[in-house]
């Protein structure tokens, strides 16, 4: 009856909206679910910031529309928090915007640059945003394998020049999403040298960088020299502070950027309400003694089920950090079914790798999102499966 758009038509089905149907059917019938496929924390947000959100809500004068580029006092503290934990400066007035989540920058960037038939460098598998931005913005996704062989970084030399040519952004995710793989300095550089002699934009997508383990820290892109001329990176609270549902995080980096992200937006949306603004200040600048609780929370999360896996003979490697378990499917057998099978046999719900792109196939993600002793169970369910 009514035609879809043909950009709309070119998105493929959102995976997780599919994962989640088939959770609820499942749980309809009362089956206990272990759910590891979504990553959405399961512990609460930190009281202090629940407690700033009430007392600003409170506040008549945050009931009105936000401005648009963010309070300046929210961007003050994302500007400190980045010098504290980078030794970055960003200035206040130009580098930074504070957004609904990073994922509506994510999509909604690409609009700012990309013009009918222009490419973006996607990394794949990646986080659905990437593709789907590109794609509602008139452009292609070229796809850079993300191999196992390459430690999941993308083969900038592979790239053809003829895509190149016509290519405007460079995606990059690390810590990544799915594969939980970390990318250091030096791939930062690789990549400020191609996109200086490509002319490409570089969108670093760093939402993971706080969920690390056994003492490693995780890069910023904009501390390599250089990266602020090309680049711009986005963050979020939601898995540092547990905010998924809060919807809040930034852009920041280049200032022609970021004023161009601002500019679509302020065509889109009003802001974010400003109790919400006040209570990510309180995130970024109150006690971080949480987020280091967290991490022992989720390494030992992570080593409970690594440790699990193997022992099923599985071959598996502990991430440094995110939040995810990413590994080669033990049958041979397409992700989608295996998936099909945890669900079916062992009431397991996690996440099939194709989901995230072609050369995921072959592999699943397991959030750590369960308690250890659900993780336990679920090793016990698989392991009178296989």
């Amino acid at each position: 009856m009514f035609k879809l758009s043909k950009k709309l038509q070119e998105l493929p089905p959102y995976l997780f909206l599919e994962i989640d149907k088939a959770k609820r059917k499942a749980r309809s019938q009362g089956r206990d679910i272990i759910d590891i496929g979504i990553g959405d924390p399961d512990q609460p947000t930190p009281k202090n910031i629940i407690d700033k959100l009430y007392q600003a809500a409170q506040d008549p004068a945050t009931h009105k529309y936000a401005l648009d580029q963010g309070m300046p006092v929210l961007r003050k503290a994302i500007s400190d928090w980045y010098k504290q934990r980078f030794n970055l400066e960003l200035n206040t007035d130009n580098e930074i915007l504070p957004l609904i989540g990073s994922k509506e920058g994510i999509a909604h960037f690409p609009l700012a640059f990309l013009n009918p038939g222009d490419y973006s460098l996607v990394p794949d598998p990646c986080y659905p945003p990437y593709k789907g931005g590109t794609i509602l913005a008139g452009g292609k996704p070229y796809l850079m394998p993300l191999l196992e062989a390459n430690n999941f970084l993308p083969d900038l030399g592979k790239i053809p020049a003829g895509i190149l040519k016509k290519a405007k952004i460079l995606f990059i995710n690390y810590p990544n999403n799915p594969t939980g793989r970390c990318a250091e300095k030096s791939f930062y550089q690789d990549v400020v040298r191609f996109a200086q002699k490509k002319r490409l934009i570089v969108v670093s997508d760093l939402a993971y960088s706080e969920m690390s383990y056994d003492g490693y820290r995780p890069p910023s892109f904009l501390e390599v020299e250089g990266a602020r001329e090309v680049g711009i990176e986005f963050h979020s609270l939601s898995k540092t502070y547990n905010m998924t549902g809060w919807r809040v995080g930034w852009a920041c980096g280049n200032p022609q950027l970021v004023a161009a992200l601002a500019k679509v937006k302020s065509n889109i949306d009003s802001g974010i309400f400003s109790a919400i603004q006040i209570a990510a200040v309180e995130a970024l600048t109150g006690p971080q003694d949480y987020v280091d609780k967290m991490r022992q929370l989720y390494q030992g999360r992570r080593d409970c089920l690594v440790n699990g896996l193997r022992s099923l003979g599985w071959q598996v490697e502990p991430p440094k950090a995110t939040f995810y378990v990413w590994f080669r499917i033990p049958k041979k057998i397409d992700s989608i079914k295996f998936a099909g099978m945890l669900l079916e046999k062992a009431d397991i719900v996690a996440t099939p790798g194709v989901g995230f792109g072609k050369y995921g196939e072959g592999y699943i993600r397991m959030a750590l999102t369960v308690s250890e002793d659900r993780i336990k169970e679920a090793i016990e369910r698989l392991r009178k499966v296989f």
